[in-house]
């Protein structure tokens, strides 16, 4: 039996700041085949810069996408950072911008999972969901790291049966100088390892 994988995302899933075959997403396609003995054919829809809008955008509208999400046993989501992490950046803001922005990423999130569960539902294969939680790549900026914090609170809400949450909130906490790439943003190679492992730590349960 063949795998199939799907990640869906921003930036982190596309393996910005990597070389080629050392973003997550091909690490963890790798440790996921060794742990099941099975081989395992990945599909990358990561896009730089997407927002959660724009991801639900995809996932509603993209026949491509919808028809990989259909038959995909793994599914990872790399979302958030670029709804609020940017946010935190500007000089001028306030905190019911943050407020605004959190509640619309929920909202698009939710809606996301949804239409993960509507196009799965008619499948018979197992499947799982595999969020990477936000890290704060601004550590010094008090807000940043505030509104990451709730809105990972938030995705471990979602944890339970076939969806559970990578922390990577606290892999990166205190090691971004080893684990960013140059631009202090994005993850270098080994940055894209810890996200890989941690994820492959929560374990395949259904799938096994």
């Amino acid at each position: 039996m063949v795998y199939y994988y799907n990640a869906i995302g921003d930036s982190l899933t596309a393996g910005y700041g990597a070389l080629p075959g050392n973003g997550f997403v091909p690490i963890y396609r790798r440790l996921a085949e060794r742990h099941l003995n099975r081989p395992i054919v990945s599909t990358n829809f990561g896009i730089n810069g997407a927002t959660s809008a724009d991801l639900l955008d995809l996932v509603t509208h993209s026949p491509v996408v919808r028809e990989s999400i259909r038959e995909a046993h793994i599914i990872t989501i790399s979302i958030g950072g670029n709804d609020l992490i940017r946010l935190a950046k500007q000089s001028l803001h306030q905190q019911t911008e943050f407020m605004a922005a959190l509640s619309m990423c929920r909202q698009n999130v939710v809606r996301i999972v949804r239409t993960i569960q509507e196009l799965q539902y008619r499948s018979a294969s197992s499947y799982i969901i595999r969020f990477v939680d936000l890290y704060n790549p601004f550590p010094q900026i008090a807000e940043a790291a505030f509104w990451v914090q709730q809105y990972n609170q938030f995705l471990i809400g979602l944890s339970g049966n076939n969806i559970a949450v990578a922390r990577i909130y606290s892999a990166f906490y205190g090691r971004e100088e080893a684990l960013l790439f140059m631009d202090h943003v994005h993850p270098n190679g080994h940055g894209y390892r810890v996200i890989a492992e941690n994820l492959h730590h929560l374990g395949y349960n259904p799938l096994v």
